[in-house]
């Protein structure tokens, strides 16, 4: 929080999700880097289907820590149906359910400026295999 007057926020890194439980690794390692970046920042994982937590489990953990608004972030290189249709629905919920929170929901992940010009500078390593 910059401002004395900004109310407590929380992030949550919203993924699809998978069968495979290492799949979660990355989602978590950002979270982890979130946290060493800005350390009293409030975030949490959470996924569409087949992981866990979902969102509405997620953005309740936040809430119980005191959180009074939530930056959903869709950690998705583009903006499919998941993050166009499905994601919005439910943050839309999350309103109706938390009509004193602030909730807001940023673009695809993959889309964002600073993601584009890491993954470009990436491709341009050899890769070690």
């Amino acid at each position: 929080m910059t401002p004395a007057t900004a109310r407590p926020a929380g992030i949550v890194l919203f993924a699809h999700g998978s069968r495979d439980p290492a799949w979660r690794a990355p989602i978590e390692a950002v979270a982890r880097r979130v946290r060493e970046l800005e350390p009293g920042v409030r975030v949490a994982c959470a996924y569409l289907e087949l992981t866990e937590p979902d969102l509405a489990t997620a953005v309740a953990a936040l809430l119980a820590e005191g959180v009074r608004a939530v930056a959903v972030w869709p950690m998705f290189l583009g903006a499919g149906r998941h993050a166009r249709e499905d994601l919005p629905r439910l943050v839309e919920a999350l309103r109706a359910r938390h009509p004193a929170i602030a909730f807001s929901l940023g673009p695809a992940i993959g889309e964002h400026p600073g993601v584009v010009d890491a993954m470009a500078r990436a491709a341009l390593e050899r890769p070690s295999v």
